[in-house]
């Protein structure tokens, strides 16, 4: 029988996320508001930490079942057979996540949770898992519905925005993952040229040299599926070989371009790109966004601009959209511009006709990408 997944993923990018998993091999691949579920081998779990550069985590389900109160919940979860799945010498976290729940405290479900995990293996064992919360060897997960609880192992560890070359990744303004789901939705591809202005820290350019590089996203990280049983050292081994003999070195002519008015944000990209190991697929220099040439006849132009937390000033942030349109509509005619933003006054007042508004979030901010086609004539409203 296939074993069943679930990959969470930043709400707006599960379409995206379906085809990727898709073409690593997942089967019977359905989508829900925020990731994934799929089918396939246990092995696939390692491809797809590996590989997956939009899902946030990779959850194994291993039981689940129908529940009313939080004994039945005990039930569910101290009849599996934990130890089979990890030993008792692997520190343990549990998380409750619920939509429409009857239950009245999901602090007290995670406690019966645990509870159940470290009394299966007194019994099972004589022993029972020290609780970790900061830094665990596994991690248990549990969603509950209004009558369904389901219960997965996480495969990941450490979330998989968490490349390894931005050791900062939990207070940037853009996630890995998310970055990269902005380069599928607007249909960028390493034969096209991409241009970021107001790059910041770099995490989009630094997303598409290592689509360009067809370096795997979780090539240079540890994950959790090591510290569970099931874990085959050399299948894993093999697998991460074939990604690193697969990847390509710079081109000599540079199709990836990032910029920022300030010199602390080419900065800040130029040193996330050295972590990455990709400086040499990306030129960065300092330009304003607003007087900058292209730096080709067509290619993507993807910015997140500032927004409001990100730009104190409501005047200024006001004025900054009409002059950036009336820039691409002179500067960028023949290119494809999206722009990723918290600020939904952006297709009202910019001055173009999006061709498409993609609703995503970052975190608990709704957005939009929205996305132009900018030629010569009359395009603005």
């Amino acid at each position: 029988m296939p074993e069943r997944f679930f990959a969470p993923c930043p709400r707006g990018l599960e379409a995206a996320l379906a085809q990727e998993l898709a073409a690593l091999g997942a089967r019977a691949g359905t989508t829900a508001d925020g990731g994934v579920g799929f089918e396939g081998e246990l092995d696939l779990a390692y491809r797809a930490n590996l590989e997956s550069r939009l899902a946030s985590r990779i959850l194994w389900r291993v039981g689940g079942g129908p529940y009313r109160n939080e004994h039945d919940l005990y039930a569910l979860v101290q009849a599996l057979d934990w130890p089979r799945l990890f030993p008792p010498s692997r520190s343990l976290r549990v998380d409750v996540a619920a939509t429409r729940s009857p239950l009245q405290s999901l602090e007290f479900a995670t406690l019966r949770v645990k509870d159940a995990v470290c009394d299966r293996f007194r019994d099972a064992c004589g022993v029972r898992p020290s609780v970790d919360k900061r830094a665990p060897d596994v991690r248990v997960h549990v969603h509950l519905t209004e009558r369904e609880a389901t219960i997965y192992l996480d495969t990941s560890g450490e979330p998989l925005f968490k490349r390894g070359y931005r050791p900062d990744a939990d207070s940037a303004p853009l996630r890995e993952n998310l970055a990269a789901g902005l380069l599928a939705l607007a249909q960028w591809t390493p034969q096209r040229v991409l241009l970021d202005p107001m790059c910041g820290s770099g995490t989009i350019v630094a997303e598409a040299a290592m689509i360009a590089a067809d370096r795997a996203p979780g090539l240079s990280r540890r994950f959790g599926f090591q510290k569970l049983a099931f874990y085959d050292g050399p299948t894993w081994q093999r697998l991460r070989q074939a990604a690193s003999d697969r990847q390509r070195p710079a081109p000599r002519e540079t199709t990836l371009f990032a910029s920022d008015i300030e010199l602390t944000a080419v900065a800040r990209t130029q040193t996330t790109l050295r972590a990455a190991n990709v400086e040499g697929f990306v030129r960065v220099e300092r330009a304003d966004a607003l007087t900058r040439s292209a730096p080709a006849a067509e290619g993507v132009l993807l910015a997140n601009p500032p927004y409001g937390v990100r730009l104190a000033n409501a005047n200024a942030l006001a004025a900054l959209y009409p002059r950036l349109g009336d820039a691409l509509k002179h500067r960028f005619a023949g290119w494809t511009a999206a722009l990723f933003t918290g600020d939904l006054r952006l297709a009202r007042v910019i001055g173009l006709s999006p061709q498409r508004r993609i609703p995503l979030w970052n975190g608990a901010i709704e957005c939009r990408l929205f996305v132009f086609r900018i030629v010569e004539g009359a395009m603005r409203r």
